[in-house]
């Protein structure tokens, strides 16, 4: 504790109370910790901060206030000084809670920001009401040293640099406060700690404050405080003020009643004097407040009482004399308004009398300005205000406008004949029909020929490239003049509207302009006539009154007349007149439009018509010749595979880049971007080693088809490519389009008795694979195929994947998954679980769209479904006994067996083969007949 003497607490607070000091409770206040964020230094002893807990509350506050402000009223009359505003801070321009502190003038304020401590001189209309829901108490708080104070006398560098130092240690950085006190205003003293660091002691260390003199027990001590707004002002104007040479110090830790009575007629002394004082260590001793002290209780009462009405008379005279002000400097203002008006006026005389001096001459000037302007009007002629441009443009369009052709009429008819012959010949499957559709066609083809041939000399004669520019130039010309138009229905009644406006504004024109010639040839004849008035040397005696007119009355009209004519020549015309014009070009713009149009359609049937005979003149009355027609389709058939193949070359050699900088470099590319689908390519990529495996599997599949090749159910396997610039494997297989069980269920679902026979076959595949070792491994509706919704085989085999990749992947049918338990459990593949997904397949099959319903393994219920009972002992062995069934025991199946009186013997079979093979080798020679008599054109139609 700093100061000059200690006392007990808890004696001296029973004893001694402080005006302007708040007592602390002992249990609930004193020494209670606050953390704060300093936000604003007055001195190097007082500071502002706001409390850690009220962050979202000075955020909430920003957010209304940047809602609220923006829309509310600016405030006008009388500030009330414990109102809370809304002010536009000038450094962000942002909103923030604020008191007015003083009135520096009509339209300056020096307010508080009350959540953050910094003041400002705002003008009137940067302060704003605010709703009563934010008016509520400031967020920062007033807080000053314990047991320090500023040094008097203290040089303005030193305290700059005081301020300076404290902020350093307290802006924008959290630390503990103990509080000590608090005064009637609000100020807390506390002692601030930063870490282990006491602020106050590195403070007084550096010398830029000094320890307190002790006022009482409780070591609470301080200046006389200052008007906080004439603190405030001043500090704006002077940041680092002159504390030396503060006349209104005082000590605010006054003692109360119990003060002897020396102490409390110095403390009296000192109000009225004004002068900074302090109390000695004698004054403070415990003897001088027991109570049994020589004042009376009543002396103590009327001092005080004399104290208080001297601060209130202190008071009032402040306000007096602020109002005294005020009204100076409102009569000051006033009077250098009068005297402002004053020089205006005299100002105001002085230019009338010289202006009278120069009126006639500045009139003349004035007449021949207009004059020489209006000439220059008439010189240029504007043609465009009376709409004579779209006059002119009508004329060129009346005088060369292209009409439609004849020809092309004719041509349009035959043409439509044509095609429609065409058309006919496409459609017709007959052959003698199509003989006579060609006929015709031919016919109609002579006397488009012929038509064409006269529409194309029609054309050669018109000059439409020529005739298309001057509408182009016309329309730009328009377009540059009145801008873009909508083009409106074609209507004779604007037109007609247009001449008639066109010939009222001639009229009315042609009559101002007479006035005015009239007018100047009126002044002329004056001057003339005032010549001989004014000439000394002629001798007749003439009569001012007889010779000289009213030249007043005269120069009255001529100016009249002359802005009249330049009103009309200069001023923009009326909406009315507007509307008329712009009316006047959107006719005229659709009329050039229409005849582009027309130019452009005749253009592009000349340039039909003439492709149509450069192509026509070779192949009239014949046919192409098919040879001819043959080679050009080989040519094309070549090129496509050439292309297909650089195409194929192309995206193989992009593939291989990617799947090797997938594999060398980058392995997380498959798992970072997974759309792309860069496991596709490295899936099915083929190295050195994945080629020998791969044909490893292909052999040991075709081993096991040909083993069993009269009935394998498996899909054959053609060819096998491995290339050595592609690092991929190419299978070749029969293809089936629209064949696997997905598509066939989709487009028609197979009966039950095509679903057994397809199934069957599928189990003869199964068989074929087990038998020979293989387990499938992913059996599922895709790679299953039904040919001709009777043969089932098993297909899509893929060879680089071991049966373990195959068999992760979990497929579904329906709401079916096609994984079996074991597989889910994560045992590896095996035939059963090749037959699991057989039975699911088979399940499908048998019950179309039906719900499944599982049990907690996932395997379906057979149970529910109204099967045959063959078929569902046989689903019942598949799907839950399937450890013990092999895939040759599914063909014995009883579903499976065909009933005796329906077999066929083998005889029957080779007897039907052989006569279908009969008549395909029939077929195969009639059409050869066919081919060689269309080659020689002999062909006829049986």
């Amino acid at each position: 504790m700093w100061g000059q003497g200690h006392f007990s607490r808890a004696s001296v607070a029973e004893s001694v109370s402080f005006p302007g000091v708040v007592q602390m409770d002992e249990d609930t206040h004193y020494n209670k910790v606050e953390d704060v964020v300093g936000s604003h230094v007055e001195d190097a002893v007082t500071f502002w901060a706001q409390s850690i807990d009220r962050n979202k509350d000075i955020v909430k506050i920003g957010l209304s206030l940047s809602e609220v402000c923006p829309h509310a009223n600016s405030v006008f009359g009388s500030l009330d000084p414990k109102k809370i505003y809304g002010g536009l801070f000038s450094e962000d321009k942002c909103w923030y809670r604020c008191k007015v502190l003083k009135i520096i003038s009509d339209e300056k304020c020096l307010v508080r920001y009350i959540d953050y401590g910094n003041t400002e001189i705002l003008n009137r209309s940067d302060i704003v009401e605010i709703p009563s829901e934010l008016q509520f108490s400031s967020v920062a708080k007033k807080y000053r040293l314990w047991g320090l104070q500023i040094p008097s006398g203290q040089e303005v560098t030193q305290f700059d640099q005081g301020r300076t130092f404290l902020g350093s240690l307290i802006f924008e950085k959290e630390i503990k406060m103990r509080i000590k006190a608090t005064y009637q205003d609000g100020t807390v003293i506390a002692q601030a700690e930063y870490g282990s660091v006491d602020i106050g002691e590195e403070v007084a260390k550096k010398g830029f404050a000094e320890k307190c003199k002790l006022t009482s027990g409780n070591d609470i001590c301080e200046e006389k405080k200052s008007d906080p707004a004439q603190l405030a002002l001043r500090n704006l104007k002077n940041p680092i003020p002159l504390w030396g040479h503060r006349s209104n110090q005082t000590n605010l830790s006054r003692p109360k009643p119990r003060l002897s009575g020396r102490l409390a007629l110095d403390l009296k002394n000192e109000n009225d004097t004004g002068s900074h004082m302090t109390f000695t260590k004698e004054s403070l001793a415990v003897g001088d407040f027991k109570l049994g002290s020589n004042v009376s209780l009543a002396k103590i009462k009327q001092d005080q009482k004399l104290i208080e009405e001297n601060e209130k008379l202190k008071t009032e005279k402040e306000v007096l004399l602020e109002r005294y002000k005020a009204l100076e400097s409102k009569v000051e203002q006033t009077t250098q308004e009068l005297q402002q008006e004053k020089a205006n006026t005299m100002d105001l005389t002085k230019h009338l009398e010289s202006t009278l001096k120069t009126r006639v001459g500045t009139r003349m000037k004035n007449l021949a300005t207009k004059v020489e302007i209006l000439k220059e009007i008439r010189r240029v002629n504007t043609n465009v205000r009376f709409g004579d441009d779209l006059s002119e443009a009508m004329q060129v369009l009346d005088e060369g406008c292209l009409t439609i052709l004849s020809s092309l009429n004719e041509l349009e008819v035959i043409w439509a004949e044509y095609s429609l012959a065409q058309e006919k010949i496409k459609t017709c499957e007959d052959v003698n029909e199509g003989n006579i559709l060609i006929a015709e066609r031919n016919e109609v083809q002579q006397k488009l020929y012929v038509a064409v041939e006269v529409f194309i000399l029609e054309v050669d004669e018109l000059p439409l490239n020529k005739r298309l520019k001057t509408l182009k130039d016309l329309s730009a010309a328009l377009e540059a003049a009145y801008g873009q138009a909508t083009e409106g229905a074609n209507s004779e009644d604007i037109l007609r509207k247009f001449y008639d406006w066109k010939c009222d504004k001639r009229e009315e024109f042609s009559k101002v302009r007479t006035e005015t010639e009239a007018s100047l040839q009126r002044l002329v004849a004056w001057f003339q006539s005032s010549l001989q008035v004014f000439d000394l040397s002629v001798e007749e005696p003439l009569s001012s009154d007889d010779t000289v007119d009213n030249i007043d009355e005269i120069l009255e009209k001529t100016e009249s007349c002359l802005c009249k004519e330049l009103e009309i020549s200069l001023i923009e015309q009326g909406d009315a007149d507007k509307e008329i014009i712009l009316n006047t070009y959107g006719q005229v713009l659709q009329k050039i439009r229409s005849e582009e149009r027309l130019i452009a359609s005749v253009q592009a049937k000349y340039k039909d018509s003439t492709e149509f005979k450069k192509q026509i003149i070779d192949c009239l009355n014949k046919s192409p010749s098919v040879d001819h027609l043959l080679s050009i389709k080989k040519t094309l058939k070549g090129l496509k595979a050439r292309l297909r193949w650089k195409m194929v070359e192309r995206n193989n050699l992009e593939e291989e880049k990617l799947n090797s900088l997938a594999q060398k470099w980058f392995p997380e590319l498959p798992l970072l971007y997974p759309e792309i689908g860069l496991l596709k390519y490295m899936g099915y990529s083929v190295d050195v080693d994945m080629e020998a495996r791969v044909i490893k599997r292909a052999a040991a599949y075709h081993r096991a088809w040909r083993a069993a090749r009269e009935e394998p159910g498996l899909l054959p396997l053609k060819f096998l490519f491995l290339c050595k610039s592609d690092p991929m494997a190419y299978l070749v297989v029969p293809y089936h389009p629209r064949a696997s069980l997905s598509a066939v269920q989709a487009i028609m679902p197979l009966t039950s008795e095509e679903a057994l026979k397809v199934m069957k076959g599928v189990a003869h595949g199964l068989h074929t694979l087990h038998k020979a070792g293989i387990i499938h491994g992913s059996l599922h509706q895709n790679n299953v195929f039904a040919v001709n919704r009777e043969q089932g085989i098993v297909g899509d085999f893929d060879f680089t994947k071991s049966v373990s990749q195959r068999a992760a992947v979990n497929m579904m049918v329906g709401d079916l998954s096609l994984m079996s338990p074991e597989l889910k459990m994560g045992k590896p593949p095996s035939a059963s679980s090749d037959l699991y997904a057989y039975g699911c397949l088979l399940l499908w099959l048998s019950v179309q769209n039906q719900e499944f319903e599982t049990n907690e393994d996932g395997i379906p219920k057979v149970d529910q479904f109204h099967l045959d009972d063959s078929v569902k002992s046989l689903l019942c062995s598949l799907i839950f006994c399937r450890s013990s069934v092999t895939a040759e025991q599914v063909l014995n199946a009883e579903c499976f067996l065909l009933p005796k009186e329906k077999s066929v013997s083998d005889a029957e079979k080779d007897t039907e083969c052989t006569q279908h093979k009969k008549e395909e080798e029939l077929k195969m020679e009639n059409l050869d007949k066919f081919k060689e008599k269309t080659k020689n054109g002999e062909a006829t139609v049986d």
